[in-house]
């Protein structure tokens, strides 16, 4: 969209504002707003910001930074009481106004430039599948003295509001929420109700509906989609899912296991390569019929899927989703329908255009620019290097329950960190294939883990309410 197109909305729409967003190492969005008559400075000069005051960003003594906005990403805002025309922006350098190292958009644009430049593919498309949690009420609260949270849902007989009676038997028990119908997927309307909006965002829905988890655990995916796009895409969607989830009186959680002994929250990439317009994941008669290129691009995920998991796994909450009996991934490996894998080649995407593999470990805490580029710069590691996965022991491809071999069997394979500690300490390890191209840098990569381990220490050194029913009477 050129500065005239723009132009046309603001007037048109008799926009009043211009809300600027960018984004952290972390994944949380900050804002920005202007008036909207001020369109013609800011896409010529942008804005600056304190870039210290962004939690790993940038130190106090080289603060200044410039958010540039992407003309691209221009959407009116659909929660905006004031007609407001929305942005996305990328963090740049005060004076060179190229963006920053540790800019996470900046890291996706920085990505597709290595891609195109290897010559293997110029362009990556997705698919990310979404899920979260609607609940009722989420109250929760940590101090010295006490700590605890709370959630309800009117779908789920074990934890319905104190003031829901239930009258129409419509909660249900003993059973999962796979698909389940209404009136039973009690927010079918409130899911549509997203799934419009995002749409109308211009960001295309494969479809919609309610997941395993009884407590009101939801699932919405895109179609395909061009990175790096397709992060701006997951940045919007998480946006609109909590605007109108607090419209409904409702409130919703990305968190990976919110509830104990459920279904968690995952975020599962499906991954497609192109070039000239071609899809190069496809080989009839290959394994799958995927491709070597598709198979080394596996092949590198896997090889460097601790450190991987750093990034697509980001939170402590994150490993209590990676158990078996919840069809999550705990061992890296590449099967045919596998759920059990950590890439799961579709079945049913059998075609030279529908061709693709399918991530199933990552989870919606990821920051999606840094996740999505770290897949991206694993699978063409693999390509350069020819990983071929099949050669490699203990990375498949096993197309059956590996959850029922024997422990002497298991032992073959790859372990999925267990926990977040693990996963940072992998990544300190393994980080060569994220430098190439100057695509990730050391800077980045340091401060994500610092960041990191401040979570780490703050969650390890309270008290957990199930140690009180361990040890409190020992």
């Amino acid at each position: 969209m050129k500065l005239e197109d723009l132009k046309n909305v603001i007037e048109e729409n008799e926009i009043e504002a211009i809300d600027l967003k960018y984004c952290d190492l972390v994944g949380n969005w900050y804002h920005i707003c202007l008036p909207a008559r001020r369109i013609e400075y800011l896409m010529e000069h942008g804005v600056s910001f304190d870039g210290s005051s962004i939690p790993g960003m940038k130190s106090v003594e080289s603060g200044d930074m410039i958010l540039m906005p992407d003309a691209d990403s221009a959407v009116i805002d659909p929660f905006a009481t004031h007609p407001t025309l929305r942005m996305i922006c990328t963090i740049c350098e005060a004076d060179t106004r190229i963006g920053v190292k540790k800019d996470p958009r900046s890291v996706a644009f920085r990505t597709q430039s290595y891609m195109e430049k290897m010559g293997i593919a110029d362009e990556s498309v997705w698919i990310p599948e979404l899920e979260f949690n609607l609940f009722d009420e989420a109250e929760f609260q940590n101090g010295k003295f006490s700590a605890g949270y709370n959630f309800t849902s009117t779908e789920n007989k074990n934890c319905l509001p104190e003031s829901y009676d239930d009258a129409g038997a419509i909660s249900r028990d003993f059973r999962k929420g796979y698909h389940m119908d209404t009136p039973f997927d009690r927010h079918h309307d409130v899911r549509q109700e997203m799934v419009s909006i995002i749409e109308e965002m211009g960001i295309n829905i494969r479809y919609h509906h309610h997941e395993v988890g009884l407590a009101a655990q939801q699932e919405i995916e895109t179609e395909l989609e061009k990175f790096p796009k397709i992060a701006d895409s997951v940045m919007q969607m998480k946006d609109v899912i909590r605007n109108v989830a607090l419209e409904n009186n409702l409130s919703v959680t990305f968190m990976p296991k919110p509830v104990y002994n459920e279904a968690g929250n995952g975020m599962h990439f499906h991954i497609m390569l192109k070039k000239n317009g071609e899809n190069i994941f496809f080989k009839e008669g290959n394994y799958a019929d995927l491709s070597d290129e598709a198979l080394y691009f596996v092949g590198g995920i896997l090889k460097h899927g601790s450190s991987l998991t750093a990034f697509t796994n980001p939170s402590t909450n994150s490993f209590k989703r990676l158990l078996p009996g919840f069809e999550a991934p705990t061992q890296l490996f590449f099967g045919l329908a596998n759920r059990s894998a950590a890439i799961r080649i579709p079945k049913y995407a059998n075609t030279k255009n529908s061709k693709r593999i399918e991530f199933r470990t990552g989870d919606a805490t990821c920051n999606a620019y840094l996740a999505m580029s770290a897949l991206i710069m694993a699978g063409l590691d693999g390509i350069k290097n020819k990983i071929m996965p099949t050669k490699e022991n203990g990375y498949g491809p096993f197309d059956d329950n590996v959850h029922a071999w024997s422990e002497e069997k298991k032992a073959s394979l790859h372990k999925i960190p267990t926990n977040l500690q693990d996963a940072l300490m992998a990544l300190k390890e393994d980080n060569d294939y994220l430098l190439k191209g100057d695509v990730f840098n050391k800077e980045l990569i340091d401060s994500f883990i610092k960041e990191k381990m401040k979570e780490i220490k703050a969650v390890n050194s309270r008290p957990h309410p199930f140690e009180m029913n361990l040890y409190y009477n020992l």
